[in-house]
């Protein structure tokens, strides 16, 4: 072993308890990177579980896929059957296709069994204790019989269910709801609402379903709930064929390729249908799910950077700390000749050892955390099978960024400690603060800069025509919001970061005045004490900043959600009551009973389609399906463009939101073409000349099928609405989602009723209650209440980050300890001087407790003044999305500073102690 690496080794057994701080900030900023890796793969592990349980098929017989339904120009390839060439876009919509195509499959050599993909949205079953059973993973409905085979289910008592008075449960559902073979139960249908079953059934599956509730239906029940919904059943999304090759057993790849291809030669050409292996198909919802679950691990991540951001400062100031006291050791290295490199080298190495122990630390802790995530979601029913543990390129990447944390955190006390002269190290002289006026320059441009950019993004969101936008460059007005907001924000952080050490006397001033009148010795000393090293101050009080700055921002946000919504149901809802599914949808024997109630002068739905293609826009988005009644009596725009009322009362013309015409460039009076489930006619017939090529008539006959079976329509803009709901949608009415064969895609969440004038509403609610009580899925709420609902919603998103952002709290408290143990440390001398002359210990203490309570507050001030503007900025961006109220909660902005002030005295505490262990003589003598 070289001797600068025993020498490293050795100072880092000697200063191992000043490591603890850094370890601690390490270890959690890599327990959050490790964690959000192992949650995600974690999350990906359990979507291939459900899948391959899910969709077990062989083959799969789908619709033609277009891959950009505003491109008519574009064929409509079949996908391909391979696995390795399956769509790469899984936004792409694809057209249903005919059952009759059951029998042509089931009647190709080596088809064992071909089943209609059927299932149901919005079944509710009913516990034991006659409660809605709920997941967080939801439900799935599935038509299953002798006929609609389903080979990762396995009976373990009973069978199949046969009508609608009968079902079969998964063993897990069974157990969360209560229920057993032959227990007695109910089911709450969408459209034939409250039926009285049997259990006629458990079944186990080959994977967990994360808590999922499977239920099992007679297919001829689903078949009617569908055609009573207005959805049309001789068409489906896909045909689902297990292969005989092995008996009954899942396919090898190679086998699933050969079936699929027999299917597609039997395949009539007109029939706008591909098959597809079973893996080509899992690995496409693979991606989908993967895509939808994506925002988890950035989320996470984010905090990850923010806890290794506030970590290390503390890291450089501890070794500021250990350089400082290792001072007369490198000045004798370097007399005997050791390079400014090896000096250099020797605090790399015990930095490389904090970053190995602090990261190690932090994988078992991030490992630990993910584990203990999923054995609490397995406690509240949602059991996880897939594996948690760490790979080895995570753990890897873990340690990487842990050590180059450390690595950086050490690099400038290295350099201090490498460059200073031999003869000033002996002395432990130290150089003067440099000036920090040149850095607080730089930090107003850059905040200036930040500013701009919020400016920018203000200017966007306000104009509705990218061509009169706030830049001569219509490319540039539209490039939205975000990206301006987040650069700003970090301009703005980094700005504030570089002037904060210009600020810190002015601080001190004036937060240090009560102190320094109140306790006149200990407190001017105090206030003093901080412009000492006032880009040590000042770093450490960026920690705080930092977190503050997110916890300010967030608390802005949320009270302007909720005071916006609050406004919302003040001023524009008109109706007296909401009805709130906790399923997908109201069920409609529901709204037909409140309908038929003598008091009542209407009832408003909601309704939403999802998945819907638009002509200019790249992924499918909901489309709302209203009426006039809708304006009328419960929430009219705030203002429109073009003639409003006028369109919701043709069924050619629709009204776009604001926002949504604003970011694809649409005005009153453009075309725009919605496709449902199916492909452009011109697409169509462009895909049937190229499959066909043969004479003129054929391909006029398949483009008459694609005409049959394609599902788009062209409707003028004719309004264009303000306001919340109308800002963001595009807004079609009941006959137009008829056309485009929506019907079974129609989510109905909420009704609004509204009374007859004169109503006693406190009895009418009673009525309410009384229809929606035997539904089970059905909630009545005053306008209070709705209030109070969406309020407590938007509080349990809140909670977990501010859970997250508890921890950088944590960290850094731990910076405003370790740098006022730095402080103390160079301040021996002086500290023992003070007790000499007569200073009591309860003094030092308070003297140490005033400067640590004058670093929090400068932190939490900055921070909260940041996040307030931050907050500000995001409200106004987003104002006609819905946030049309600007809230600061004052109350939890003063509650954040007067912790502040908690914090600064528990961070004092250890280094009052420390500084008060040093004898007076030898703290008079250490210098």
């Amino acid at each position: 072993m070289s001797p600068v690496v025993t020498i490293g080794v050795r100072d880092a057994r000697a200063h191992a308890s000043r490591f603890v701080m850094s370890i601690v900030a390490i270890a959690l900023g890599v327990a959050f990177v490790l964690g959000s890796f192992c949650f995600r793969g974690l999350l990906d592990g359990q979507v291939r579980k459900m899948t391959s349980t899910n969709a077990d098929g062989d083959v799969y017989v789908q619709g033609l896929v277009t891959e950009d339904s505003d491109d008519s120009s574009a064929s409509a390839e079949p996908a391909a059957s391979s696995s390795s060439s399956s769509s790469d876009d899984d936004t792409d919509s694809r057209n249903n296709i005919d059952v009759s195509l059951v029998s042509t499959i089931s009647a190709v050599d080596g088809v064992q069994t071909a089943v209609p993909a059927r299932s149901l949205d919005g079944v509710v079953l009913v516990n034991s204790d006659g409660v809605a059973a709920s997941s967080m993973t939801g439900t799935s409905a599935n038509a299953m019989s002798e006929e609609y085979r389903w080979r990762s289910a396995h009976f373990v008592q009973g069978g199949y269910p046969h009508g609608e008075h009968e079902v079969a449960l998964s063993s897990d559902t069974a157990s969360s709801a209560g229920l057993a073979y032959g227990s007695q139960a109910k089911i709450v249908y969408p459209s034939a609402g409250v039926q009285d079953v049997t259990v006629t059934g458990i079944f186990d599956l080959d994977d967990s379903q994360a808590g999922a509730l499977v239920l099992g239906l007679d297919p001829d029940v689903v078949i009617s709930e569908l055609q009573a919904q207005g959805t049309s059943t001789d068409t489906i999304p896909r045909i689902k064929v297990y292969g005989s090759a092995n008996g009954g057993a899942a396919l090898t790849e190679k086998q699933q390729q050969d079936l699929a291809d027999a299917i597609n030669a039997a395949l009539p050409a007109d029939s706008q249908a591909t098959a597809v292996t079973g893996q080509s198909h899992r690995d496409e919802l693979n991606k989908s799910y993967s895509k939808q679950l994506g925002f988890i691990q950035p989320l996470i991540l984010i905090f990850a950077v923010l806890a290794l951001f506030v970590g290390s400062f503390i890291i450089a100031n501890t070794f500021t700390m250990i350089v400082r006291d290792s001072m007369r050791g490198y000045a004798l290295l370097r007399s005997i000749g050791v390079s400014p490199g090896q000096v250099f080298a020797t605090v790399i190495i015990q930095a490389l050892l904090l970053g190995l122990v602090g990261s190690g630390i932090g994988v078992v802790l991030g490992w630990g955390i993910v584990e203990a995530i999923v054995a609490i979601l397995a406690a509240q029913g949602t059991p996880f099978t897939a594996s948690a543990a760490p790979t080895v390129p995570i753990i890897l990447l873990a340690f990487a960024v842990g050590i180059a944390v450390s690595l950086l955190g050490a690099t400038l006390p290295a350099r201090r400690a490498a460059l200073a002269p031999p003869i000033q190290a002996m002395n432990e002289t130290t150089n003067p603060e440099p000036p920090v006026t040149r850095r607080a320059i730089g930090g107003i441009v850059l905040a200036l800069l930040g500013g701009l950019c919020w400016w920018f993004a203000l200017a966007i969101a306000h104009t509705s025509d990218t061509a009169a936008g706030p830049t001569p460059w219509p490319a540039l007005n539209g490039i939205g919001v975000g990206w301006p907001l987040g650069v700003g924000a970090g301009l703005l952080v980094v700005g504030v970061i570089m002037l904060a050490p210009a600020l810190v006397r002015p601080f001190g001033a004036v937060l240090g005045w009560l102190p320094a009148h109140a306790f006149r010795v200990t407190g001017r000393l105090a206030v003093r004490n901080l412009s000492r090293q006032r880009r040590r101050t000042a770093n450490t009080a960026a920690a705080l900043f930092v977190a503050l700055a997110i916890v300010g921002c967030i608390g802005v946000v949320t009270s302007s959600v909720k005071a916006s919504v609050s406004d919302i149901v003040d001023n524009n809802l008109q109706a007296d009551y909401v009805l709130v599914a906790n399923s997908t949808r109201i069920p409609e024997p529901a709204l037909e009973q409140i309908r038929q109630l003598d008091d009542v002068a209407d009832v408003e739905t909601t309704s939403v389609a999802m998945g819907v293609k638009v002509s200019g826009v790249p992924d499918p988005m909901p489309v709302f399906v209203t009426d006039r009644g809708f304006a009328d009596t419960v929430i009219a725009p705030d203002s429109w463009e073009g003639d409003f009322y006028g369109t919701l009362d043709d069924s050619t013309r629709v009204v776009v939101g604001e926002t949504t015409a604003s970011k694809y460039g649409w005005h009153v009076g453009d075309t725009i073409e919605l496709t449902s489930d199916g492909v452009t006619m011109a697409a169509a017939a462009q895909q049937a000349q190229q499959q066909a090529q043969e004479a003129q008539q054929q391909a006029q006959e398949a483009q008459q099928a694609a005409r049959q079976s394609s599902r788009t329509a062209t409707y003028t803009i004719d309004a264009i609405a303000k306001g919340v709901p109308w800002s963001s949608n595009i807004w079609i009415d009941a006959t137009q989602a008829d056309e485009l064969g929506l019907s079974d895609a129609l989510i109905k969440p909420s009704a609004f009723v509204t009374f007859r004038d004169g109503t006693d509403t406190a009895a009418a609610r009673g009525e309410l209650e009384s229809i929606a009580r035997p539904y089970y899925t059905i909630s009545v709420m005053s306008h209070d209440e709705y209030k109070s609902a969406t309020s407590s919603m938007v509080d349990q998103v809140m909670l977990g980050m501010y859970a997250l952002l508890a921890l950088s709290l944590v960290i850094a408290i731990f910076g405003i300890v370790n740098t006022l143990m730095l402080s103390i440390s160079e301040r021996t001398r002086e500290i023992g001087v003070l007790r000499a002359i007569g200073t009591s210990d309860r003094q030092v203490r308070g003297m140490i407790a005033i400067e640590s309570t004058l670093i929090s507050i400068m932190g939490t001030v900055l921070g909260l003044v940041a996040g307030v503007a931050a907050g500000a900025e995001i409200r106004g961006c987003y104002s006609a999305m819905g946030l049309s109220v600007l809230s600061i909660p004052w109350l939890q902005l003063a509650l954040f500073l007067v912790c502040s002030i908690a914090v600064g005295i528990l961070a004092s505490l250890a280094p009052a102690r420390r500084a008060l262990e040093v004898p007076v003589l030898d703290a008079v003598a250490s210098e």
